[in-house]
């Protein structure tokens, strides 16, 4: 299942795979400078999604969830993209203690994981993903994830239109 219009996206993501396949097809739709936020249940395939978008991008390393380290830099060709999980912070202030605020530039990608943990002190985002369990796994009915993605900005509005224009699974 896929519906769009301008501003937005919705898929199913039945198995992993499909995950994968979205987030290689989000690098390709990326451009520097950009800000996307990761939203979620723990679990939901944020990290899953993360890790597609790398190997999309032809990063072949360990991808790990940066829930202990709060960022994990990947440098591929001349793109520096960074992976925040913002999940332990306790209180908003601590992003401005963080000094990750340099991160958010017009050379580098930043996926940011739990954004609400410092919200209103990051940069807003450019295209948010909210991924959603589709079914109840606490009855069973694990019928995979639903990805949501919204374009907030122009730059955002035209990655979801190239990712509109392909295909997952």
């Amino acid at each position: 299942m896929q519906h769009a219009d301008d501003d937005s996206l919705s898929l199913a993501l039945p198995q992993e795979p499909d995950t994968l396949a979205l987030g290689a097809r989000l690098g390709a739709a990326l451009r520097p400078g950009m800000t996307v936020y990761l939203s979620g249940d723990l679990g939901a395939g944020k990290t899953t999604l993360v890790r597609g978008l790398l190997r999309g991008l032809g990063y072949t390393g360990r991808v790990k969830s940066p829930t202990y380290t709060l960022v994990e830099l990947y440098s591929i060709s001349s793109l520096n993209l960074y992976h925040f999980d913002l999940y332990r912070f306790a209180h908003p202030e601590e992003w401005e203690e963080s000094g990750f605020r340099e991160y958010f530039n017009a050379e580098s990608v930043c996926l940011v994981e739990w954004p609400e943990k410092a919200a209103g002190l990051i940069p807003e985002p450019d295209v948010a993903i909210r991924l959603e369990w589709a079914g109840d796994p606490s009855r069973g009915e694990d019928e995979g994830r639903l990805a949501r993605i919204t374009g907030y900005t122009e730059a955002g509005r035209q990655c979801i239109e190239r990712l509109g224009a392909g295909s997952v699974g």
